[in-house]
């Protein structure tokens, strides 16, 4: 099978999850500007209408159509996934990128934190993965990307339940792009490290954690290692869509600790520890993670 040709933007519909902030909010910026018709997701509805008005203000040629949506409440997902697919019935690029996060111990999670971290982060892209799929059939040459995480390459303490989700999308992401070459469609895995979102500010942590205090001081030790900036991220993505690559990696926050676990597969967290003792045990706090979206209650 040969590779498949440059994916073309202009013309096309791209369905978009987390599109109110953060790296999906430049993405929709992104995707409007090399022309492609626009199906934007999120559950905050202010400020999708926010990003929304003004794509139209830019762009007044393209179709620009919202959902608000709670990605965790699965009849809601496929209520309108239902109905993307009688209002879009030729969809050319899936983008699922909302994501929320979820700090604690394994041991300090409930179940129901637990699952709906799961239920956002893996369950609603492969939910619209299968009702979209059809759709994205019919359009030869379409595109499918699902945003990861720098902990979907590593695993620190303090995020089994975020690593859990991301470690499963990129395995699916995988897997449906070996099943999906044949078929003219591409798949990309996106792993953003330290980017400056609004995640660390939303991000939950354990009920079960009490300490306001600490959970705060976590919150702002990690928002400080957010530095790569969110626009400049989006356009990474958008150009590995253009150039069909099966991953993404976002940052050298991203790159260097990939490096690591590909050399020390069954220590490379002793030996990130060893590089930057203060990062990791920042980054295995319990209020949040150094990494990619927006925040949790924006993006989904």
């Amino acid at each position: 099978m040969s590779p498949l040709p440059r994916y073309l933007f202009a013309g096309g519909t791209a369905v978009l999850t987390g599109a109110a902030s953060g790296i999906g909010e430049h993405m929709a910026h992104g995707l409007a500007g090399r022309g492609s018709n626009l199906v934007l997701l999120d559950r905050d509805a202010d400020r999708l209408e926010a990003v929304t008005a003004t794509i139209r203000g830019r762009h007044p040629h393209l179709h620009v159509d919202t959902f608000v949506v709670d990605l965790a409440d699965t009849s809601a997902l496929d209520v309108a996934a239902q109905q993307i697919l009688t209002e879009h019935p030729s969809i050319t690029l899936l983008i699922n990128n909302a994501g929320v996060a979820m700090g604690g111990m394994f041991e300090e999670l409930s179940a129901e934190e637990f699952d709906w971290v799961i239920r956002v982060n893996f369950h609603a892209p492969v939910t619209l993965t299968r009702w979209l799929l059809p759709a994205l059939r019919r359009s030869p040459g379409s595109h499918i990307v699902n945003v990861s995480s720098l902990f979907g390459l590593v695993a620190p303490p303090g995020q089994s339940a975020y690593v859990s989700s991301k470690y499963a999308l990129r395995g699916f992401s995988e897997a449906l792009r070996h099943e999906l070459t044949s078929q003219n469609i591409g798949v990309t895995t996106v792993h953003p490290g330290g980017i400056r979102t609004r995640i660390a500010e939303t991000a939950r942590v354990a009920a079960s954690i009490a300490d306001d205090q600490a959970r705060q001081a976590s919150k702002e030790a990690v928002g400080k290692l957010l530095t790569y900036p969110a626009d400049k991220a989006a356009s990474q993505v958008l150009t590995g869509i253009e150039e069909r690559r099966p991953r993404v990696l976002i940052g050298w926050s991203a790159v260097l600790p990939d490096l690591i676990a590909r050399v020390f597969p069954s220590s490379y967290w002793n030996v990130m520890s060893r590089l930057r003792p203060s990062t990791t045990r920042k980054a295995a706090g319990h209020a949040t993670v150094p990494e990619t979206q927006a925040g949790s209650r924006a993006r989904n």
